[in-house]
């Protein structure tokens, strides 16, 4: 391998324009980093991708999204937009020997010159003995890993792999954005059979999905349907629920706000009634599950902390499940959070720790709560005084714990319901041995 010259190596990856014959999703991929689709936050110009771009240099990356965000296009335009060599493999179909081979030719194309970038899908699918075989390609910089990846990184991929490349997350795309992939597919191959009302629903029905909704677009133009079919009419052909609204045309956003209000309203038979209008209606039982979860922590939170357990165990089980059985697990959750007490503290509180975070986001711990590691850094005073608080009286130290020219603030104010009644008696409890702190310190 060694003895290749430059022009025995494989030409990069990155396709010409897609053949008429080849399917409609690759026929739309984007031509460059400018043409993705939802996904701005990275690969905009002031993006981490857009940034790397510019200065024309790419670190490591794991690309984490849901599937149909564009991972691999992605990776393969980083290539063009730099220059580099394009590798892809998969770890659902490679094993030991494919990466030996691609990093063997990545070494031979680094004496030439030529930087590789090595685009690794389903990266999480390789065993960590495996993921550890990288680690010395990457430090050496003879690939520029690119993996991509459905799970969460911090739980399927290594700690050392994690440490040497930068995780972006991708987000599902958005009705806006499938709506401008399907806006895209109609100019390339014509009008789509479907009325204002079905297409609305089949974007619905993608559940963010860019990939899904194409492939089923390509499935309309396929069958040459004469007439544009309403919603139930899409249904009947794909054979797929899809979201069906009803004569008033209640449409997607308004029932889930009407779902979110009788929840927070605590009526636990109109947010019923809601569930079912959607979950009949064709709605993707995931998306619900995701507003559920979310509600849990918004308008519940602490006043009662198992609100979130249950919607997430709702998640499990209908992932384990599958419809229809395991809608009755959705059932559960919604009439759980119904009957929940509530309380938006915790919403509240992000929105404001936040806005203080970016207003003094330069102030720095104060020097005591410091780990010292270094002796130059206990010379400096790090860790200097500092208070373990297992070893006082009730086991609370009362120290201050903000930066040094900032007074405490007030963010989490919890309310008399629930299990932040309990949170209330402990912030009491903890504001008045600070005051007994203070006083017998003399401040």
């Amino acid at each position: 391998m060694s003895d290749l010259f430059p022009d025995d190596l494989p030409p990069p990856a990155a396709p010409d324009a897609a053949a008429e014959d080849a399917p409609l999703a690759d026929r739309l991929r984007p031509a460059n980093l400018g043409e993705v689709i939802g996904q701005d936050h990275v690969t905009g110009p002031e993006g981490p991708i857009g940034r790397m771009v510019a200065a024309g240099r790419l670190s490591s990356m794991i690309l984490w999204g849901p599937p149909g965000t564009g991972k691999t296009s992605i990776a393969r335009l980083l290539a063009d937009a730099v220059a580099m060599r394009y590798v892809a493999v998969s770890a659902v179909f490679s094993g030991v020997a494919d990466l030996k081979k691609a990093f063997a030719e990545a070494e031979v194309a680094a004496r030439a010159g030529q930087r590789t970038l090595l685009f690794v899908d389903e990266i999480h699918r390789f065993n960590r003995a495996q993921q550890d075989g990288f680690l010395p390609f990457v430090e050496r910089g003879t690939v520029t890993l690119v993996g991509a990846t459905t799970e969460n990184p911090s739980f399927a991929l290594n700690a050392a792999l994690l440490s040497r490349a930068q995780v972006l997350i991708l987000h599902r795309l958005d009705a806006t954005a499938l709506g401008q992939l399907l806006d895209k597919a109609e100019m390339l191959a014509g009008p789509l059979p479907l009325d204002t009302d079905a297409r609305a629903a089949l974007i619905a029905s993608a559940d963010g999905d860019g990939r899904f909704l194409l492939n089923q677009a390509e499935t309309l133009y396929n069958a040459r349907i004469p007439e544009p079919l309403d919603p139930a009419g899409l249904g009947k052909f794909l054979q797929r629920r899809v979201a069906v609204y009803d004569k008033d045309r209640d449409g997607h956003y308004n029932l889930i706000s009407a779902l979110h209000k009788a929840l927070r309203g605590s009526d636990p038979q109109a947010s019923l009634y809601y569930l079912a209008r959607m979950l009949t209606a064709g709605e993707e039982p995931l998306y619900l599950l995701r507003r559920l979860v979310r509600f849990a922590s918004e308008d519940i939170g602490l006043a009662d902390p198992q609100a979130l357990v249950q919607c997430l165990a709702a998640k499990d089980a209908y992932q384990f499940l599958g419809s229809p059985e395991g809608e009755l697990a959705i059932v559960q959750a919604c009439l759980y959070l119904a009957t929940a007490p509530k309380s938006n503290a915790a919403y509240a509180a992000q929105k404001d720790a936040w806005k203080s975070a970016r207003e003094t986001g330069s102030l720095a711990p104060p020097a005591n709560i410091l780990n010292a590691p270094t002796k130059l850094m206990k010379d400096i005073g790090y860790g200097a005084g500092y208070a373990y608080d297992h070893d006082a009286e009730d086991g609370f130290s009362g120290a201050n714990y903000w930066p040094d020219g900032m007074a405490p603030e007030t963010f989490y104010r919890p309310v008399e319901r629930g299990f932040e009644r309990e949170v209330v008696k402990r912030l009491e409890w903890w504001d008045r041995k600070r005051r007994e702190r203070r006083l017998g310190n003399g401040e």
